[in-house]
């Protein structure tokens, strides 16, 4: 099985976990409009058990799905709250409120404003946004080996994340010899999600993602598109030791799989 390496401390990666935790399925935006999402289940489907290809992939989408969903509104609730600023900035009213949210999302995307201008804001507004779900999923079947890894059963690990402090996960069995780093163990599904997202998001190793991702919205195209995925894919060579090899598998498997991708 492939071991990929990844850049992200535990703690680096654990950061604002909370802030995902306190987002219930109900939970008012800025515009005080309620959201009202489904939750991953605790009861993992037995994807081993299926035999049935299809069946076994439309399980496996179906089930993390949700997660995905609730990472994207999260995203797109914070990204509302810094072109709000951005739009008082412009009328130079911004408020006390306003400060005190740009600091939060700064320190939660590890980019805390010296001062809170237009430059910050545009390398903010590059960090917090969305992922299409297509590349996600596409991560996570094959990070997990579509949920049958043992690090997907018992450490509710999808993506293959990494930590480095003894005990915070699971040993890879085949480790290699001087290595220290272990397969981070998350408290739930969502909580792995959350993690890739904020890694994706936040770590030095996919600015050029996001540098893509920032460009087709420039162009004024979908980010969440199944071509954004494809693009999008270009910027993921540090996931992996493999490099432009699991780009192109992840490519591969974007395309193979297009009739599950939503288009909601």
């Amino acid at each position: 099985m492939r071991k990929s390496h990844k850049f992200l401390s535990l703690a680096a990666l654990l950061t604002g976990s909370a802030f995902l935790f306190f987002y219930e399925k109900q939970s008012k935006d800025a515009d005080d409009e309620v959201i009202s999402l489904p939750a991953i289940t605790e009861d993992k489907p037995d994807i081993a058990s299926i035999t049935d290809v299809n069946v076994k992939k439309e399980t496996f989408f179906n089930y993390l799905r949700p997660g995905i969903a609730i990472e994207n509104a999260r995203i797109e609730k914070e990204r509302r709250r810094l072109l709000a600023i951005k739009n008082a900035l412009d009328e130079q009213a911004l408020t006390s409120e306003q400060e005190a949210t740009a600091k939060r999302l700064g320190k939660l995307y590890n980019l805390e404003p010296t001062n809170v201008d237009y430059e910050w804001l545009d390398a903010m507004l590059a960090r917090v946004d969305v992922l299409p779900e297509a590349l996600v999923l596409t991560q996570a079947a094959n990070e997990s080996a579509w949920g049958t890894s043992r690090f997907a059963k018992e450490a509710n690990n999808y993506f293959g994340q990494w930590c480095y402090t003894k005990g915070c996960g699971l040993v890879p069995l085949q480790r290699t010899e001087g290595m220290t780093h272990e397969v981070a163990k998350f408290s739930s599904p969502q909580g792995s999600i959350h993690g890739y997202f904020m890694n994706v998001n936040r770590n030095r190793a996919y600015e050029e993602l996001r540098d893509i991702r920032a460009s087709i919205r420039e162009q004024g195209a979908d980010p969440t598109s199944e071509q954004a995925a494809l693009e999008l894919t270009n910027g993921l060579l540090r996931y992996s030791e493999r490099g432009e090899a699991y780009v192109k598998d992840l490519q591969a498997m974007i395309r193979h799989n297009e009739p599950f991708w939503t288009t909601q």
